[in-house]
């Protein structure tokens, strides 16, 4: 059908003249490289390449990650970074206008809210690469989507699930209303359901109830493109959006290494720490690492470029997360930009690309750097990842004295199957050359049935460092690519050296090795101590 076709059902007669009344800076830089590829007719997406010449936009599958990805729009921040408005525009408004030939007449799967709300958001900071024709008809056209769209997610919004999405589809209403000339009133109704939506889907200290560092960057960006989106306006950020939107970001800190990449807890990688640079010095905000979380889970001890992170909250519950990992009172650690030890991770937003059965089993606690009593998780799960009878309560206690800072976490994921209490205390020298660990199983509840119960502790170790056991089978050196050799001793347990994986950036498997101490406990429970030092 031709474009007088569709842009005559869009207008419906109407002559009302709509226009943006400001246009939200989008400070974020893209990736030069992926806005070239666009420019020459591919867009790129997480690994995946899909051409543009002669493109069919009804035959565009949402459920595939690349198409969900052009009808999200946020590849104008990458065309942006490539090309200026006179070029780029060609490109954004001549993909705006098939999306509009076959999205913008009734709405139908492509409007869904929180597709819908990532849409609005870079339409409204990227309005000159999508309205800068001077074709009338077109502009009007897509005015007349911006704005129905902006309805539409008033009534639908809150129909979505709780957390990223909900808060992605008021988000983008919010921004609209800001930057469509007459839709101020209705600026507090968005406000309304954005604050509502934060705080459904986010802890007091900023993280998402998922737990999922990688929503957690998408969170911190579509924070940001909502206070550009005032800041056009010339409006006031009311104090409490600011307040979420700074410890949003200060929760995502609390999750980066030293390399810029997030850790990967409940089932991330680290993802591209280049495009993480990029959204932290360009969101517009400041501020410094979480250390001290609550239902966010992650603390964070660091010293002179040591991180020791330790996951010290239960796994997510549906809606906010389909599936959970057992990932309680597990650590991961870094020297500078090296990691050294890690969780295997998982496929973040790529599940596809990784076997079912390996994603299920990187579920799991023997996937993690933890105690895994007995050969069970310490939260059970279901074959779909879900949490069973109940999650574990943990405790945790931090100080700080003249030599090291110190954590004490505890956990009841055993109790009621074993009688046992996890322990984990950690200390990290405060110049950043020792990390020493205390595990111990502590009698509670119901005496153990048997008479003793075997145990293991796991630390997964980054792909990049060779690792070499001792013969006597209490410890190994360590030596990092890009970091000084570090020695591992234990007591308690059997000390071996076995294969395993990580999951790269891409949710691409990698090969590597793991620490494994093998130990068992008796009625009256057990201890492992081990330490991490740095050779220099």
């Amino acid at each position: 059908m031709g474009e007088g076709g569709w842009l005559g059902r869009l207008l419906g007669g109407r002559r009302q003249s709509l226009r943006l009344a400001a246009v939200a800076r989008d400070h974020v830089e893209g990736d030069r490289s992926i806005g070239e590829a666009l420019v020459a007719g591919t867009l790129v997406h997480d690994g995946e390449r899909f051409g543009l010449k002669g493109l069919d936009v009804a035959a565009l599958d949402l459920a595939r990650p690349i198409h969900r990805h052009l009808h999200g729009f946020s590849w104008l921040r990458d065309l942006a970074a490539a090309t200026g408005r006179e070029q780029g525009a060609r490109l954004g408004e001549a993909v705006t206008r098939r999306w509009l030939a076959t999205h913008g007449d009734e709405p139908d799967a492509a409007w869904a809210p929180d597709l819908m709300g990532e849409r609005l958001l870079f339409w409204m900071a990227y309005a000159p690469y999508v309205l800068s024709s001077r074709d009338e008809d077109y502009r009007r056209a897509l005015l007349n989507v911006m704005a129905r769209a902006a309805r539409l997610l008033g009534e639908q919004a809150d129909k979505v699930p709780p957390g990223l999405p909900r808060i992605t589809a008021w988000s983008g209403m919010t921004a609209a209303c800001l930057c469509m000339e007459g839709d101020l009133p209705r600026v507090a109704r968005a406000e309304g359901g954005l604050m509502r939506a934060l705080g459904q889907g986010q802890h007091e200290d900023g993280g998402l109830i998922s737990r999922r560092p990688w929503e957690q960057a998408l969170l911190v960006d579509r924070l940001g493109l909502v206070r550009a989106a005032y800041a056009a306006a010339k409006q006031a950020l009311p104090d409490a959006l600011e307040d979420a939107a700074g410890a949003a970001l200060a929760a995502l800190h609390g999750v980066r290494m030293g390399d810029g990449g997030l850790a990967s807890w409940q089932g991330g990688n680290p993802g591209e720490p280049q495009r993480l640079d990029a959204l932290v010095e360009g969101c517009g905000m400041r501020a410094r690492p979480l250390r001290k979380p609550r239902g966010w889970g992650y603390h964070r001890l660091s010293a002179l470029g040591t991180v020791v992170q330790i996951d010290a909250a239960p796994p997510p519950l549906p809606p906010h997360a389909p599936a959970a990992h057992a990932s309680c009172l597990a650590i991961e650690i870094a020297d500078g930009s090296q990691r050294l030890v890690m969780g295997c991770g998982g496929p973040a937003a790529r599940p596809d690309r990784l076997p079912p059965a390996l994603v299920a089993g990187l579920r799991g606690s023997d996937a993690h750097s933890g105690l895994i009593l007995g050969g069970a998780n310490s939260t059970p799960l279901g074959e779909d990842g879900v949490p069973r009878k109940g999650l574990p309560e943990v405790e945790i206690e931090r100080k700080e004295d003249d030599h090291f800072s110190r954590l004490t976490a505890r956990h009841d994921g055993y109790v009621k199957r074993f009688g046992l209490l996890h322990e984990r205390k950690l200390a990290l020298a405060n110049d950043g050359k020792e990390v020493r660990g205390e595990d111990n199983l502590l009698p509670e509840g119901r005496r153990l049935r048997r008479r003793t119960l075997p145990f293991l502790l796991r630390f997964h170790i980054a792909p990049d460092v060779e690792v070499i056991a001792t013969a006597d089978a209490q410890g190994a050196l360590l030596r990092p690519r890009n970091a000084p050799p570090w020695q591992f001793r234990c007591t308690g347990g059997s000390l071996s050296l076995e294969q395993s994986l990580v999951i790269g950036p891409g949710a691409r498997p990698i090969n590597t090795s793991q620490l494994v101490i093998t130990a068992e406990a008796g009625k009256e429970g057990a201890t492992v101590n081990w330490q991490f030092r740095r050779s220099s």
